[in-house]
């Protein structure tokens, strides 16, 4: 069995340009899920409206 080396263990970036990317990955992916969550709330489409409604009643989250 090999002796673990710290150099080799995989860590965290900690520098600036890290920290704004991950803030720019959340960022797109809340603003994704806010058209998501609306192009669905208000869809034309029954299909798509009424699988998003079955969803809230499956979570137990009030929608009336």
């Amino acid at each position: 069995m090999q002796p673990i080396n710290p150099s080799t263990t995989t860590e965290l970036p900690r520098s600036a340009s890290a920290a704004r990317s991950l803030l720019l990955q959340l960022a797109a992916g809340a603003a994704l899920g806010v058209v998501v969550l609306y192009g669905v709330a208000f869809a034309e489409s029954p299909l798509m409206h009424n699988a998003a409604h079955d969803v809230r009643h499956i979570t137990v989250k009030p929608c009336h």
